[in-house]
């Protein structure tokens, strides 16, 4: 896909799994299950897709999936899986690296999205991964890292965004802000605090990474939020303000976590939002 001076293309940094039950909150089994069937663990199938933005000026990423600094024992609980993709295969295919990407973007510091952003070096301190690279965060959110709640702290290390700062790589935004002439950054606050959603937009066509906003397909309906996110009231309102904007201005908007689903439109059939016309980036 091109939007202004940029060519879209997602990249695939591998496969895990979690809790169905976790990931639809108080949605039925029955129901979750007819779009997210789970295993005899009750985990569905869920992947960590990047974005990647490339421009005669920059080479960007968007979140950074996993990584390799799990444990053996969170690696099994959560079947991360990387038989299949990685980061570095995902640049390989597009001819880059690690080494050639400008910046990294993070909608927001949980481990399956910033985990990658940092890799232990051979005296086993974790150090930036993408070396020439300046990472973004929301500040709010990096203060609401380093000092979590006890309700959702399993879900930040410290290890994935605190070498950042020590190192002098990380970059502030503050609130909804252009980072440049195509790409806006939209905090929201339901899933966590200020995560930020990317929307890359040449005027006349416009994507939106929606994150953990909808990580799925089957989290397109309003009331289908993660029981995960520590305000889920407004999450409501966040997916209803951004569903409508999403179907009335006919963006494509981009799953992180769904392994069978990439792409779509979405639509409203006078009752339900519905992805419509689903694709994948690299066609």
């Amino acid at each position: 896909m091109q939007i202004g001076d940029y060519t879209i293309h997602s990249v695939q940094t591998g496969l895990f799994k979690l809790d169905g039950g976790a990931m639809f909150g108080v949605v039925p089994k029955n129901l979750w299950q007819k779009t997210n069937p789970s295993d005899d663990q009750n985990r569905i199938e869920m992947c960590t897709r990047a974005l990647l933005l490339l421009s005669a000026r920059k080479k960007i990423l968007v979140d950074t999936g996993i990584g390799y600094k799990l444990s053996e024992k969170l690696n099994s609980i959560y079947a991360v899986d990387f038989s299949t993709y990685t980061l570095e295969s995902g640049l390989k295919s597009f001819g880059l690296s690690r080494s050639d990407i400008t910046d990294v973007i993070l909608t927001h510091l949980h481990f399956d999205h910033a985990g990658g952003s940092t890799e232990y070096d051979e005296s086993g301190k974790a150090v930036p991964a993408f070396e020439n690279a300046v990472y973004h965060v929301q500040k709010k959110h990096f203060d609401w890292a380093v000092n979590p709640t006890d309700r959702d702290k399993a879900s930040f290390f410290p290890e994935n965004y605190v070498p950042l700062y020590e190192s002098g790589r990380l970059a502030f935004t503050d609130g909804e802000q252009k980072f440049d002439d195509c790409i806006t950054l939209c905090p929201l606050n339901g899933h966590t605090s200020h995560m930020q959603l990317v929307k890359v937009s040449d005027g006349d066509n416009t994507l939106l990474h929606l994150a953990d906003l909808i990580p799925t397909a089957g989290h397109i309906p309003a009331p289908f939020i993660m029981g995960y996110d520590l305000f889920p009231l407004t999450t409501l309102d966040e997916k209803k303000k951004y569903l409508k904007e999403i179907s009335d201005n006919n963006w494509t908007v981009v799953f992180e976590h769904d392994p069978h689903n990439e792409c779509a439109k979405i639509s409203f059939d006078g009752k339900n939002y519905l992805a419509t016309e689903k694709s994948a980036l690299n066609q």
